[in-house]
C-alpha cells in the first residue's frame, strides 16, 4: 500500500502573464484508469503547470487511516473505490481536520455526496470541461481566502491576542468570505464570548472603500433593530488596519445544520413564527434582508433564533444591483423568481426566501435543485410549488401562497405569514 503525506504548505498559485491560476496541486482518486487520465487532462489544458498525482484503490488498496491529504490544494475522488462505498470513502476524507476540498464524482448522488462533505458535485459521465473549471477555480480561490486570513490574528501566540484589534482573545475562525473574516472571541473586560466580524482590507485599500461602507451599512442597519430574533450588536471599531463588528455568539450553530440533523414539524412552525417576526420588523424599518438562508439564521442556547449577515441588506428605495463581475447577489437555492433575473425586489422576495427555508425545515430538502445556478434560478420561476406529503398538507396553502411565481399572488406582508400560522 502506498502512503503519500507530505507537509502541508500554505497555498501559493501561481499566475502567467493573463491571470490564469497555474500552479495547483491536484490530487485524483479513483479505480479507473481512463477517468483518472480524463481528469488529468481536464486539469493540464486549463493549468499546465498543475501538480498532478493519481491513486488507485482497487491495484494499490485503500489509502491507510493516517492520510491526511496534505500537500494538495484539492482532491478529485470519483465513486470507483473498489470494495468500499465510495460515500464512506467521502465521508471519511470529510471528517479528517485539515483535509483539502473535495470534488466528487458520482452517478446521480448529489444530495448524499454534499451531505458527506464534498464541496463540489459533478455528474461521472456527463460533465463539461468549462464547468469543470469554473468550480474547481472557486474552490481553490475560497481556500485562498481563508489562507490570506490566517494572519489576522498572528501576533502574540500565547494569549491570541490580535496586535490590532485590542481588548479581544481569539478563540477560532467560524467563517471567512472575500470581504471578512468571522471569529468567536473572549472580551477581556468581562470574559464574555461573542463573535467578531472583521473587514480584511484596510478602509484605504483597494476596494476597501465599496466594502467598508458595506460593512458600516450592516452595522448601522443592525443597531437600528431592536427584535429578540436579531443577533444582538455591541460594538463597532475602526482604526486605520482593520474595522470590526462585535455582537452576540449564538452557541447552537445554524439552521443549517438544525435541517441536517432533522426537525420536528411542530419546531418547523415555531421557527418560521420568529423568523416572520423578525421580517416583520426590518420591513417595518424599510429593509429587505436579501440573503435569508439557513446559514444566516443561528440558534441561541434557549431554543429561540437569530437573524445575522445583513451584509446584503438593503433599504427598500434602492434598487436590485448585480456586483460588477455580473453575479446576481444572493444564494440561488433560496432566491425569489424576480431576484434571481435581477429584477426590482420589495418585501415579498423575503417572504419568498422564508416559504423555501420552511419547506426545507419540513422536508429535510430544498424545493429545486440543479447542475449550476441558473438552473436552478429557471425552477424557481418555471417549476411548480412542491407538494408536501400528506402528513403535512395543513402546511400546503400557506407553501403556496409564499412560493408563488409571481410576487402579486404571494402572502404581501411578513405579518400575514404571522397570521396564518
Amino acid at each position: 500500500m502506498r502512503t503519500i503525506q507530505q507537509p502541508r504548505q500554505n497555498i501559493t498559485i501561481r499566475r502567467n502573464n493573463d491571470g490564469n491560476d497555474m500552479r495547483i496541486r491536484v490530487m485524483i482518486i479513483d479505480g479507473h484508469a481512463e477517468f483518472r487520465s480524463l481528469l488529468m487532462q481536464h486539469v493540464t489544458t486549463h493549468w499546465p503547470d498543475a501538480s498532478l498525482s493519481s491513486y488507485d484503490p482497487i491495484s494499490s488498496g485503500h489509502l491507510p487511516d493516517e492520510f491526511s491529504g496534505a500537500g494538495n490544494d484539492i482532491m478529485l475522488l470519483g465513486d470507483v473505490q473498489g470494495d468500499r462505498d465510495p460515500l464512506v470513502t467521502l465521508r471519511k476524507f470529510a471528517g479528517i481536520q485539515g483535509f483539502p476540498p473535495i470534488v466528487y464524482f458520482g452517478v446521480d448522488c448529489r444530495e448524499q455526496a454534499l451531505q458527506a462533505g464534498a464541496s463540489a458535485y459533478m455528474q461521472r459521465n456527463d460533465f463539461k470541461h468549462n464547468s469543470f473549471i469554473v468550480r474547481v477555480s472557486d474552490i481553490i480561490h475560497a481556500q485562498q481566502t481563508l489562507a490570506s486570513t490566517d494572519s489576522l490574528f498572528v501576533g502574540d501566540a500565547a494569549t491570541g491576542i490580535h496586535p490590532l484589534i485590542k481588548g479581544y482573545q481569539f478563540i477560532k475562525r467560524l467563517a471567512s468570505s472575500e470581504h471578512s473574516s468571522v471569529f468567536l472571541a473572549r472580551r477581556e473586560s468581562d470574559n464574555a464570548q461573542l463573535v467578531l466580524k472583521v473587514l480584511r482590507q484596510a478602509p484605504d485599500a483597494d476596494d476597501g472603500l465599496g466594502a467598508f461602507d458595506r460593512f458600516l451599512q450592516e452595522y448601522e442597519l443592525i443597531a437600528e433593530l431592536d427584535h429578540p430574533n436579531v443577533i444582538k450588536i455591541f460594538d463597532l471599531g475602526v482604526s486605520d488596519d482593520h474595522a470590526h463588528i462585535a455582537m452576540e455568539f449564538a452557541p447552537g450553530g445554524d439552521l443549517k445544520r438544525c435541517i441536517a440533523a432533522g426537525i420536528l414539524e411542530h419546531d418547523a412552525a415555531e421557527y418560521t413564527r420568529q423568523i416572520a417576526g423578525a421580517l416583520t420588523r426590518l420591513h417595518e424599518q424599510g429593509v429587505l434582508h436579501r440573503d435569508l438562508k439557513p446559514g444566516n439564521i443561528m440558534l441561541r442556547a434557549d431554543g429561540s433564533l437569530a437573524l445575522i449577515d445583513f451584509g446584503l441588506a438593503k433599504r427598500l428605495r434602492l434598487e436590485q444591483e448585480i456586483t460588477g463581475r455580473g453575479e446576481i447577489f444572493g444564494t440561488p437555492y433560496y432566491m425569489s423568481p424576480e431576484q434571481g433575473h435581477a429584477e426590482g425586489v420589495d418585501e415579498r422576495t423575503d417572504i419568498y426566501a422564508l416559504g423555501v427555508i420552511f419547506y426545507e425545515m419540513l422536508t429535510g430538502r430544498k424545493p429545486y435543485l440543479g447542475d449550476n445556478a441558473m438552473g436552478i434560478i429557471v425552477k424557481h420561476s418555471k417549476a411548480p410549488v412542491p407538494v408536501l406529503p400528506h402528513r403535512l398538507s395543513q402546511y400546503q396553502a400557506l407553501l403556496n401562497l409564499m412560493l408563488a411565481k409571481r410576487p402579486e399572488d404571494r402572502l404581501q406582508t411578513a405579518n400575514e405569514v404571522l397570521e396564518w400560522l
